[in-house]
């Protein structure tokens, strides 16, 4: 399946810089991967397997639920003239007729001075009128009250003999209308919805056991760097741990893919080229972090140069300068006969971090069918110290939490600051044509839980 058009790469910006050396917007680099990325085609896949996925079709209730009145105590069911006035003292004796279990079709039908005993979901019976709980009755063992008294302390199916009832009841206490849950006809649930539990147990309750989905997207994700490490393997001097591509594959999982992480790859261009091709049987969409700056062993513009389709117009990555802070290297396109989207994230733990929030976050989003597809933002008062610098002509997007209308800062702007993003549930963001600001000023700020 298709997860991306072909990319016109020369589509009109007025006023844009179009040659190598232009400085890209955050909100431009964002439109045009929104722009490229098209929803996964339609599937049908047993509930169990929609789980988390997007619902194509609007959904009809077929049947009302509840199909038929039931009770919703284990009790007796009676008429209610047969037990007005009734109290401990002077009780009302019925004559029961019978029991109606859950699932029962053919329940016995009550009449004047009668009552059927009634488990929690049974159908009301014919002649009943109301539900008495057991709780006040003697159980129909002719000793008094007997408070929590349960469908076990009952007499046996299709026992004969007498209750006594101590309280009253009301027309239709404790029964469940037919469709006061839902009604046949009803929309159940609407085209767009992500299908998590509740409405899976819907779904079942009306008895559709398949669905049109747009599919949880596949997302692979691959670091590039002969520096890193494995977790729980030795360091040597130089290298460290790769925690780029865990943070990524974490972060696609929780905007809702499946996610696969390839680990890292070392600084050779036909092994990373080699390796993207090999997975691209499995992606939806490929996440590469690393290698896109202008160092001597940033192999990813090389890799992925030659991963274009020469027979496919607008294949292919463009690496990009864009004028945020942390994230300035980018890359987007696609790579493939199915025109898979890439995104190639910096290296940098925060910045690869910040550039997944802001740009492949929502591309998850996309590819999932969803409406929408960003992080709610809110306006919060900053708590901080000092003024908060940023360079000019440059969004940053400062780590921080937020509480109660409030944000304060989380470590400093270092794009390697791991244990700062660790404690950071909010992005601060200040605008580009910001240089400063001040504590106690109102800031726009991206809630990242």
């Amino acid at each position: 399946m298709s997860s991306a058009e072909p990319r016109d790469t020369g589509h009109d910006h007025a006023g844009a810089d179009f040659g190598p050396d232009r400085l890209w917007s955050v909100q431009d680099h964002l439109d045009d991967i929104l722009a490229t990325v098209r929803p996964l085609e339609p599937i049908e896949l047993n509930l169990l397997d929609a789980q988390g996925c997007v619902l194509v079709d609007d959904i009809t209730v077929p049947l009302s639920l509840p199909p038929f009145d039931n009770s919703s105590m284990d009790g007796y069911a009676v008429r209610v003239a047969d037990v007005a006035g009734a109290s401990e003292e002077y009780p009302a004796v019925l004559e029961v007729v019978g029991d109606v279990a859950a699932g029962r079709a053919d329940p016995p039908s009550v009449g004047p001075g009668q009552a059927a005993r009634i488990m929690t979901g049974a159908p009301l019976p014919p002649g009943a009128e109301t539900v008495v709980p057991v709780e006040w009755t003697d159980g129909g063992l002719g000793e008094g009250p007997v408070a929590g008294m349960r469908a076990r302390s009952l007499a046996p199916e299709g026992a004969e003999g007498q209750v006594h009832v101590y309280r009253p009841a009301g027309a239709r206490a404790h029964v469940r209308a037919a469709g006061s849950d839902v009604r046949s006809g009803d929309r159940a649930l609407e085209a767009g919805t992500v299908l998590g539990p509740p409405q899976i147990a819907l779904l079942a309750a009306i008895g559709r056991g398949r669905v049109r989905v747009h599919p949880r997207p596949r997302v692979v994700v691959l670091s590039t760097g002969s520096e890193l490490v494995q977790p729980d393997e030795a360091l040597a001097h130089g290298q460290i741990y790769d925690s780029n591509s865990f943070a990524l594959t974490a972060a696609a999982r929780d905007a809702g893919a499946i996610a696969y992480r390839v680990g890292a790859v070392a600084d050779d261009a036909e092994t990373l080229r080699s390796t993207i091709e090999d997975q691209l049987v499995r992606a939806d969409l490929m996440v590469t972090t690393g290698g896109v700056s202008v160092g001597a062993y940033d192999v990813v513009k090389e890799a992925l140069a030659h991963v274009a389709d020469e027979d496919e117009p607008g294949s292919g990555v463009e690496f990009r300068k864009l004028a945020m802070q942390p994230g300035k290297p980018q890359g987007f396109g696609s790579v493939g006969p199915d025109h898979t989207p890439l995104l190639a994230l910096p290296g940098n733990p925060v910045s690869s971090y910040v550039s997944f929030e802001l740009f492949v976050r929502p591309a998850i989003r996309a590819l999932m069918g969803l409406a929408d597809v960003h992080r709610p933002t809110v306006t919060a008062t900053l708590a901080a110290e000092k003024a908060l610098t940023s360079p000019q002509g440059r969004r940053q997007f400062l780590r921080g939490t937020f509480a109660d209308g409030t944000v304060t800062p989380v470590g400093g702007a270092g794009s390697h600051l791991v244990a700062a993003l660790a404690h950071a549930d909010a992005l601060i963001v200040v605008p580009e044509d910001v240089e400063s600001v001040e504590p106690g000023t109102e800031v726009e700020v991206v809630l990242l839980r």
